[in-house]
This record gives C-alpha cells, sequence and structure tokens, in this order.
C-alpha cells in the first residue's frame, strides 16, 4: 500500500552544506605513546551532510530538489558536489563556490558502531558580499518554480540576516510556504516564515522559557508565534513533536518506544518530510506522524542517513497494522550486529540460541519459549544449507534456509534470525557478544559453541530441558517408516 506519493514535489533548499566523512576501523590495544585507543583503519566513506542531508531525504522520497549553498574551493567541496550531482532528482548548479572559505566537513572516527571522536573543519565567518550576491539571486531565480522553500540553518555562516530575508519574503511574494530550521536565538529574524522547526534547545533559548512539559512547550511555543507569526513544529526527542499556530489547539505527537543508534540527521529528515507534507498539501496531524516515522527509521542507521519512501512506506504500513516491521526480520551478520548494539544501547539484555531447525517441533519452540522468557531480545540463528548437508548429510535439509528463518521470524519468542555458513556459530556469537546463550540439556556446559565467550563477557549460559522424542530427524523418520508402510500396504492390497 501507497501511504504517500510526493512525486512531483519541488522543493529548493538553502543552506549550509556540509560533508560528513566516517572513519571505521578497529582498535585492539593502546598507543605507546600516549593513552590513548590505536584504531587500525578499515574503511572510509562520505555522505551528504547538513542543508545537503536534508536535499538528500526529499530526494530520497521523491521530491526534485534544487540546492543553494556555498562550497569552498577544496576536495571535500569537490567532492560535496559530485555526490549531490550523482543524485538525479538534485540540482546542483545554483551551488557557489566561495575561494576564500573551506567546505564544511565532519569526521567521523568509529571503532565499531561507536563515535571515538568528530574533526570539524569549517569557517563560522559570514560569506563575502559577492557570494552573499549569488546566494540572493539564486534564491530569487528558483522560488517561482518551488512549492516550497527551506532555510537549513547550521550557523556555518551562510544564512545572514539578508539571506534569511530574501527565503522569507521572496517565496510570500510568490505565494509559496517558507520552512526554516532555525540557529538563532532571536527568532523575530524569522517573522512571517510559515513554519519554524526548532528543537527543546532552540526554542528555550530563544524564548528562555522551559520547554520539557506539553504545557511549558505550549507556553514558549506561544511565546515564539507571538513574535514570529508563524507555526511551531516543536521536535521534543523521545516525547516525540508538537504543533502550534496562533488561535489553534496544540497537536502532540508521542513517539514509540524505539531502537535509538544514532541521531545524526534525524532534524534533517523531519525537516525534509514537513516540508514535503506542505507542498503535498497533507493535514498537520498526517504530516507529523509522517515525520516521526521517518525519524524513527533514521536514527536506527548508522552516522547520516536518508529515509527511502519504501522504508517509510513500509514503517507507515506497520504502523497502521499496530506492528513493528522489524521483528523476526532474518538480517545480515552485519545488519544482526547493529541490531544487537541499538539493544545494549537501550540496556535491554540480550539472549541467543542456534539450531538447524529443519523441521520445526514442540521442542524447538519449548526451548525458544524457555529463551525469551529469560531476556528482552532473543537472536536466533540457523545454519545456511551448506552448513545442514555438512553435518546431516546430503538430504538434510528438508526445508531450505529463507524458509526455516521465515518460519523462525513468525515466531512471537523470536525478534531476530540470523544465517550462518561455518559448521559452528562461534564467529557468528563473538560478533554478536549476547548476554545469554542458551541451548538444551543434552549438551553439557563445556561442550557448548561460544560458552566461554559468552561468559569471558560476565554473560550466562543457560540449558533449557528437552522435551522427550522431539528432534527434526525422529520427524523425518516417522515420515519415511510411515510412507514405507503405506507403500507395503498398497503393494499386498494389489498382490490379494
Amino acid at each position: 500500500m501507497n501511504h504517500f506519493d510526493f512525486t512531483g514535489c519541488r522543493i529548493a533548499v538553502v543552506g549550509d552544506l556540509m560533508l560528513d566523512k566516517y572513519l571505521s576501523g578497529s582498535v585492539e590495544r593502546l598507543s605507546p605513546e600516549a593513552p590513548v585507543p590505536v584504531l587500525l583503519r578499515e574503511a572510509e566513506r562520505a555522505v551528504l551532510g547538513g542543508a545537503a542531508n536534508v536535499c538528500a531525504n526529499l530526494a530520497a522520497l521523491g521530491a526534485e530538489v534544487t540546492v543553494i549553498g556555498v562550497i569552498g574551493r577544496d576536495d571535500a567541496g569537490s567532492l560535496l558536489l559530485d555526490l549531490l550531482r550523482a543524485h538525479p532528482k538534485l540540482r546542483a548548479d545554483l551551488v557557489v563556490t566561495d575561494l576564500e572559505r573551506p567546505t564544511t566537513c565532519k569526521i567521523r572516527v568509529m571503532s565499531g558502531a561507536h563515535q571515538m571522536v568528530r574533526i570539524d573543519a569549517e569557517s563560522r565567518t559570514e560569506v563575502a558580499a559577492e557570494v552573499e550576491d549569488a546566494v540572493a539571486s539564486a534564491i530569487r531565480h528558483s522560488v517561482r518554480s518551488a512549492d516550497v522553500v527551506v532555510l537549513s540553518d547550521y550557523a556555518k555562516g551562510l544564512c545572514s540576516d539578508r539571506i534569511i530575508r530574501t527565503v522569507i519574503d521572496t517565496a510570500a511574494d510568490a505565494g509559496k510556504a517558507a520552512i526554516i530550521d532555525p540557529k538563532r536565538r532571536d527568532f523575530s529574524i524569522y517573522r512571517d516564515a510559515t513554519l519554524i522547526k526548532p528543537n527543546r534547545r532552540e526554542l528555550a533559548e530563544a524564548t528562555r522559557l522551559p520547554c520539557e512539559s506539553d504545557q511549558q512547550a505550549e507556553a514558549a511555543a506561544l511565546a515564539a508565534i507571538a513574535q514570529t507569526n508563524s507555526a511551531i513544529l516543536l521536535t521534543r526527542s523521545e516525547h516525540g513533536m508538537s504543533f502550534f499556530e496562533r488561535d489553534s489547539k496544540p497537536l502532540h505527537l508521542k513517539t514509540a518506544a524505539q531502537d535509538v543508534f544514532d541521531v545524526s540527521g534525524a532534524g534533517d529528515t523531519v525537516l525534509a518530510v514537513a516540508a514535503l507534507g506542505t507542498a503535498a498539501r497533507l493535514p498537520v496531524g498526517k504530516m507529523m506522524r509522517f515525520a516521526n516515522a521517518a525519524a524513527g527509521i533514521v536514527v536506527s542507521k548508522i552516522g547520516t542517513a536518508v529515509v527511502s519512501a519504501k522504508e517509510l512506506d513500509e514503517a507507515l504500513e506497520a504502523e497502521a497494522h499496530g506492528s513493528d516491521p522489524n521483528k523476526g526480520a532474518s538480517l545480515s551478520l552485519e545488519e544482526a550486529v547493529r541490531r544487537r548494539e541499538e539493544w545494549r544501547k537501550r540496556g535491554l539484555r540480550v539472549g541467543f540460541t542456534n539450531g538447524c531447525y529443519d523441521l520445526l517441533h514442540p521442542g524447538h519452540v519449548s526451548l525458544l519459549k524457555s529463551a525469551a522468557a529469560e531476556c528482552d531480545r532473543l537472536m536466533v540463528a540457523i545454519n545456511s544449507d551448506a552448513s545442514v548437508r555438512r553435518l546431516k548429510g546430503p538430504t538434510r535439509p528438508v526445508q531450505d534456509e529463507r524458509s526455516r528463518a521465515y518460519i523462525l521470524g513468525a515466531l512471537t519468542a523470536v525478534d531476530l534470525v540470523v544465517v550462518f555458513d561455518d559448521d559452528t556459530p562461534a564467529e557468528t556469537i563473538a560478533a554478536l557478544q549476547p548476554d545469554l546463550l542458551v541451548k538444551g540439556a543434552d549438551y553439557a556446559i563445556d561442550e557448548i559453541v561460544g560458552a566461554d565467550t559468552v561468559r569471558s563477557a560476565n554473560g550466562r549460559v543457560l540449558l533449557v530441558p528437552l522435551v522427550r522424542g522431539q528432534s527434526s530427524t525422529s520427524l523425518i523418520r516417522r515420515a519415511v517408516d510411515l510412507q514405507a508402510n503405506q507403500h507395503r500396504q498398497r503393494s499386498q492390497t494389489a498382490d490379494s
């Protein structure tokens, strides 16, 4: 089901363009030169950040986007421009090159899923007059063909008083909406914008009023409305978001409990969806629901990220049916490690069990239910088809790995399924680092693969009593015997 269609929406984005770079690797020792970790570099990637991330989210959801901002004449600027031009829905010909300033670049050094340090290369001074002239001209040129104009201010020097007023006044003159992601402490500069999207800290600083409870948020928002004559969409982290406008009741949307892995760029995603909702003339409540769902997706990803139309549509479909789209999913080991890290950050106790699970039977279900009762989230690792053949013989498995993973994922006890190709799950356990390892009581603890890994990390190994007479092998044998008996009976009937 398609819950939205943003194709054809035309958005102009003005703001501080950034390049977000990620250097990732592993840490195994401390430096002999100083008490700091030594990172063994393994990979590097670059993505669009800041206002450019707003553009990337808009394009990923189907919009045609005009990008207006400033880059330096440097390697970071060239790479940022290449990333913009690589997307068919992003128009980057109005990006201005400033010879006197660097491209804003944020380098995050990552060990696994953990950010160790961030290195910023930027200038916060206002752009030169001739650069400001070029940007103002680009704004006036682009507003005519846009449905909505977005200002994404990261306080990196582009969004001067003149640029802010050019966005708002030019949009108003053309009858177009102007949506602002603010950084100024004085909101009066944003007067007559269609919508201002502050977070709690930004609204509190602008109004000098607390913004924690619904009542406090409303009082602060009304003060901002009196100052700006603009509607306020307030993002409130774990409290969701709230919408306020003059002479209307506030709308509060609470966020559902979810796995939060990285909040980088979540505000950009909300800004993008707010712009699209405005362009598509969605009711405010629906726009907020879409924005909340999109933010929930992006915070579960590593680093600055975008939300695709497919991801948002699936999340909205799951929300409509009251289900978690990720529960029971069959994931790659890399994806499973990320999910496990998300659960760890929430303080959840994660359990693990493994097996072939060829033909699901009551013994399997009993073990899985017992395991789930001892943890907050249960991961199940299953042998791949090739692994099962090596262990059980050429006639196994009866069901292929996709079927086995699908059946297990449908059980309420199971939160995640991962397939491994080795003969044992040792590497999978080492990667996932469960708090609890569960196996049937036909094993001794010192025979269980991964037990030492789990116990060395202060985890626990649990042995669950078996259900007598239950195994995939016995089911197959009984089926074969039944077929043989039926064949004999038919033969005897034919002979008589």
